[in-house]
């Protein structure tokens, strides 16, 4: 079966870190290019992150670039987005996807069921 699994999410206070994972089956994630994408309440989707095929090389969205680091580990098939110096404006649902971030939010292939993240004092 084809599909991604996000974990990692919670509560956490500002300032403070989390590490999200996201588990590919049916699929190589080395393979293809993988995306991290948020939703906050009453907003629209927003692209976080992005990493490429191959080479994995990565790419962040201004409001996360220097606090967020975007990894795949290949022998897991698993991505994983490390998130610090949180902030309350990072609080939303967290999604990975199949796909460079314009593939992901103009045409959607596959993404993950979201996990939360809270950031709140």
């Amino acid at each position: 079966e084809v599909q991604l699994v996000e974990s990692g999410g919670g509560l956490v206070q500002p300032g403070g870190s989390l590490r999200l994972s996201c588990a590919a089956s049916g699929f190589t994630v080395e393979s293809v290019d993988m995306c991290w994408i948020r939703q906050a309440p009453g907003k629209g989707a927003e692209w976080v992150s992005a990493i490429d095929d191959g080479d994995g090389d990565t790419y962040y969205a201004d409001s996360v670039k220097g606090r967020f680091t975007m990894s795949r580990d290949n022998a897991k098939n698993t991505l994983y987005l490390q998130m610090n110096s949180l902030k309350p404006e990072d609080t939303a649902v967290y999604y990975c996807a199949r796909g460079d971030p314009t593939e992901a939010l103009e045409h959607p292939v596959l993404w993950g069921q979201g996990t939360q993240v809270a950031v709140s004092s």
